[in-house]
């Protein structure tokens, strides 16, 4: 379910400074050239609201965070946690994902999280589905070679999509898998989403992988 549009969420998104209007320019370079350091660069892919990526910048200074949201009122929702302590180590991008190749350079991502995303129900639409082949090949591409991808969503169809998507390819691993991540071994170190506290509060099961090559 996306957000009501805002109207003056395109007026702040261009105001804010930790918003990257033109993020092309720093492919190959965000580490050094946008936080100033050569520290390992971490995206969330589909942020929403933006609880899980703030809570990792505010407890990992040492890593940069990118926070990657195609709507501009959602990402809106995002900016009004993050003017409330900006983060140094945290920048946001109004972008689709699909062209991540077009900002990243080969290995530049150290890893990448996705949460809860759009399921896609339909047949047809598979393909926008972020855990899909054409995906896991781009996010291949820009993964550093021991990176790793996050997983998690509340939806078993697309879970099991995902699932069989990865054991199909030829390029990854599943490393962890769980069906209901609250009642696993891999609950520790977990960050919730606001979707996934709600989801766990309404008692429905999480599911969860992690892919590596």
């Amino acid at each position: 379910m996306r957000l009501r549009n805002i109207p003056r969420a395109e007026g702040v998104l261009k105001e804010c400074s930790q918003v990257i209007e033109t993020p092309e320019e720093f492919r190959d370079h965000w580490a050094s050239d946008v936080f100033q350091n050569d520290y390992p660069v971490h995206i969330e892919i589909g942020m929403g609201k933006g609880q899980f990526i703030h809570t990792l910048a505010s407890e990992n200074p040492d890593i940069n965070y990118i926070g990657i949201e195609m709507y501009s009122s959602v990402l809106y929702r995002a900016l009004e946690k993050q003017t409330a302590e900006e983060k140094p180590n945290l920048y946001f991008l109004r972008f689709d994902a699909k062209y991540l190749a077009d900002i990243f350079a080969e290995h530049e991502v150290d890893r990448i999280y996705l949460n809860f995303s759009d399921p896609w129900p339909k047949d047809r639409h598979s393909k926008r589905r972020l855990t899909s082949e054409g995906f896991l090949n781009l996010y291949h591409t820009i993964l550093n070679p021991d990176g790793y991808i996050q997983f998690k969503t509340d939806n078993r169809d697309l879970f099991d999509f995902s699932v069989e998507t990865a054991e199909n390819s030829p390029i990854w691993n599943i490393k962890e898998l769980t069906y209901d991540l609250h009642h696993s071994e891999f609950l520790e170190g977990n960050i919730m989403t606001e979707y996934e506290s709600k989801f766990v509060a309404e008692g429905k099961p999480i599911c969860r992988f992690v892919l590596s090559r």
